[in-house]
């Protein structure tokens, strides 16, 4: 009987870039290999299905993939972010919090933090889920960037020849459904279809029929701290975009910024709100050209005084920003499902969105002239209150708390282990459906 392989993946919103975390540490990447897993604290029966075996992976899968972090010089050089295994450096000398985060480090990040995880076991026939340490958007970079962008298809198929040879029956002890990864980038730069020729953008990793895909995402974020900072600003947009002559939602909310300002020189637009509460309409913060790509202040600051904060789609649905915005306290304005409702089950709850969060179609905005301003002008004050609260009981939710912090800390359940108790809720599913066929 024929068998379709398959890999539970956990996608990182790949626009992250920054994280709020507790505790300084100054350990290199590369010390990973020196890090053995955690002892394990947890009881026989706290890790009832539970139990992750971590698969011991050759390290071209993964660490010496980070010795070309400046070898592609279309990409960005993200030799200055190994530090901290993945975190970067801090954001300035007395941060106790903050770290320039590159995106791509995030399989690094989860692979310290997987260390820390209660329920290990070295014995993989009693586990529940197997883990995959390998970094493959960092692998990607010699498909999209370098030497093998002719080769794109290939990717994956040495990794997936190795778990067939070395002990393969751990894969093949429930074909591959047991197992799961991370990929830290957009699962369109690893769908280009195997027949492409010539190959256009991404690798064929998820087109693999070896690797028949579960695509399971969910985001980053830093602690929040808008629990009591004052809203001058209505709404916010930081972003870059809607410069062109295309009609498009960051053209329609960067016109409707323009319109309600007395300077229209200014990326503030201070005009006071009818009610007396706001001093700014709109205020936009320009991250054109990467430039807020490392630098959290140039827009959690202004994030932290608005009541709103506009999450228009871009090169991809999701936004680093819509995890930004929770972290201030600031009420997130979507505009199409797309953009969390459809991606972050886990951490977001689907069925509350509407008490956290604002729904305009962009379609109603770009082709219809419905005015943002108008709909967020309408929600009442008492109603605002509510849902900012609700944004911040989602905070502990997005947020991702640092490797080797303290054990009451770890007590708390963050952004990770909400991942983990999904990844392992949906490899039991699958295993029972195999089951039951």
């Amino acid at each position: 009987m024929a068998y379709k392989t398959q890999i539970t993946t956990i996608f990182f919103s790949t626009t992250a870039h920054l994280f709020l975390l507790l505790i300084i540490n100054s350990a290199s990447s590369h010390e990973i290999l020196n890090t053995e897993p955690t002892s394990n604290q947890a009881t026989t029966a706290d890790c009832n299905n539970r139990w992750i075996h971590i698969r011991n992976l050759p390290s071209r899968f993964n660490l010496d993939l980070l010795t070309n972090c400046s070898e592609y010089p279309l990409f960005d050089d993200f030799c200055p972010f190994l530090a901290n295994h993945g975190l970067g450096q801090k954001t300035h000398i007395k941060s106790r919090s903050w770290y320039r985060t590159d995106p791509f480090l995030l399989e690094l990040i989860f692979h310290r933090r997987i260390l820390e995880y209660p329920c290990l076991t070295n014995d993989p026939n009693v586990a529940n889920a197997v883990f995959l340490p390998y970094y493959a958007a960092i692998d990607s970079l010699r498909y999209l960037y370098g030497p093998d962008v002719n080769s794109s298809f290939q990717h994956g198929m040495e990794l997936f020849e190795f778990l067939q040879s070395d002990e393969p029956g751990i894969w093949k002890r429930h074909m591959g459904h047991d197992h799961f990864l991370v990929m830290a980038r957009p699962a369109w730069d690893f769908s280009q279809p195997l027949d492409n020729d010539p190959p256009i953008w991404g690798t064929s990793f998820l087109e693999l029929p070896e690797f028949t895909m579960s695509l399971l995402w969910f985001p980053r974020e830093e602690l929040g701290l808008g629990r009591s900072t004052l809203r001058t600003a209505l709404m916010l947009f930081a972003g870059g975009g809607g410069i062109g002559s295309t009609p498009n939602i960051r053209r329609s909310i960067r016109n409707e910024c323009e319109n309600n300002s007395i300077n229209s020189n200014s990326s503030s637009f201070n005009v006071l709100e009818s009610n007396g509460i706001c001093s700014k309409i709109c205020h936009i913060v320009d991250c054109s050209n990467g430039i807020c790509e490392h630098d959290p202040i140039r827009y959690m600051r202004p994030m932290l005084q608005a009541t709103f904060c506009l999450q228009p789609p871009g090169d991809t649905p999701t936004r680093r920003s819509t995890f930004d915005a929770v972290t201030a306290g600031c009420i997130p304005v979507f505009f199409e499902e797309l953009s969390a409702k459809m991606q972050y089950g886990w951490h977001l709850p689907e069925e509350k969105y509407a008490e956290f969060s604002v729904f305009i179609p962009k379609e109603e905005v770009v082709f219809k002239g419905l005015k943002i301003l108008d709909v967020l002008m309408g929600i009442p004050r008492s109603e605002v209150r509510r849902m900012r609260q609700s944004v911040l009981e989602l905070i502990p939710r997005v947020l991702y708390r640092r490797h080797g912090c303290s054990l009451g800390l770890r007590t708390k359940k963050d952004a990770f282990d909400n991942a983990i108790d999904g990844t392992l809720q949906t490899i039991k599913d699958k295993l029972a459906n195999m089951l039951e066929r």
